[in-house]
């Protein structure tokens, strides 16, 4: 039996917390004895934007897992992560730095896959007509950045203005939801927006220039996580195990049917067609173990990010990784 509340075109993509509830049992996917502890579980699946969900349900790999399972998304990573602390959701993902922010004073907090992913897929936007030409014009101007403090966007502005030899306090920073932040954009009420996908792909869509992308700044790189609860808990943690190797046959699935994913995407999260294939064009589809590269690349973004003072202090990655889960 399947449970979808009906969403909006605004809302799927655009929405507060909602819960898209989602019962597939199925006996594929897992072993004999993994399938028995999983049977009873359900997983709440945390997602951002309708981006994870509107991979794994163009590619359909869900059907084939052996565990019940619903999910709830959220505008960005912080309101995320959020649920995560408080064990409202059993899996996250979110980019490099709204992880190492979110791992803070989090002791439960494990990082289990990475998702890969593209760094064209954020940056700053201006206004087709707008004056500001370069990085370098951005001295004295307020810029918006979303979602919250340690957002993926505010890393990547830092380290435009580190480029152009500007320092963080030559701008002024403030941090806004992305769906508000899109609304203010569109009707000109922000001049500068730091954002990602999808609503980066979105406004690009629309008309919005790009002053400087993620490129040769940001890693690029997304990341699955889960919290201790959920992975010392044997029903969840194998249900985890075939969540996670499912997402690995939806990246192959991506991969291998861009067309498709781009259509069904589309149709999924309402978004405009063009605007689908901007985003998925640059989406997360090369899933893979969280490997032993993936760490020292999120270790030099901790190094670089508690550097320039947006995290309180360094965070050590090993620590946090929790590696055995995927093969």
């Amino acid at each position: 039996m399947r449970r979808d509340i009906s969403l909006s075109r605004r809302n799927f993509l655009f929405s507060a917390p909602a819960l898209a509830g989602a019962a597939a049992v199925a006996t594929a996917g897992l072993g004999l004895a993994s399938t028995a502890q999983a049977a009873d579980v359900t997983l709440v699946l945390g997602d951002q934007a309708g981006l994870l969900r509107g991979l794994v349900e163009a590619s359909g790999v869900l059907k084939d897992v052996g565990f019940k399972y619903r999910w709830a998304s959220f505008q960005g990573a912080a309101p995320l992560f959020e649920a995560q602390h408080a064990n409202a959701v059993d899996v996250a993902w979110g980019g490099d730095l709204p992880i190492l922010a979110a791992s803070i004073g989090d002791p439960n907090f494990r990082i289990v896959t990475t998702l890969g992913g593209q760094p064209s897929s954020l940056g700053l936007l201006v206004h087709e007509d707008s004056k500001l030409r370069s990085v370098a014009d951005l001295k004295g101007q307020t810029v918006i950045i979303s979602s919250a403090r340690g957002s993926v966007a505010q890393y990547q502005l830092y380290g435009a203005l580190a480029e152009v030899g500007l320092k963080p306090t030559d701008v002024t920073v403030r941090f806004v939801l992305p769906t508000d932040a899109a609304a203010a954009f569109a009707s000109r009420q922000i001049e500068v927006w730091g954002t990602f996908d999808p609503y980066f792909g979105v406004a690009q869509q629309r008309g919005a220039r790009v002053l400087r992308d993620g490129s040769r700044i940001n890693s690029g790189l997304f990341f699955v996580t889960a919290p201790q609860p959920s992975l010392t808990d044997p029903g969840k943690r194998a249900a985890l195990a075939g969540y996670l190797a499912a997402l690995q046959r939806a990246g192959t699935w991506a991969r291998a049917n861009p067309d498709a994913y781009t259509r069904l995407y589309a149709e999924l999260t309402k978004v405009q067609p063009e605007a689908a294939r901007i985003i998925t064009n640059r989406s997360f589809v090369n899933i893979r173990r969280f490997t032993d590269e993936d760490v020292a690349t999120l270790q030099k973004v901790s190094d670089a990010a508690s550097g320039w003072g947006i995290l309180p202090r360094r965070v050590d990655v090993q620590a946090i990784a929790e590696q055995k889960l995927v093969a």
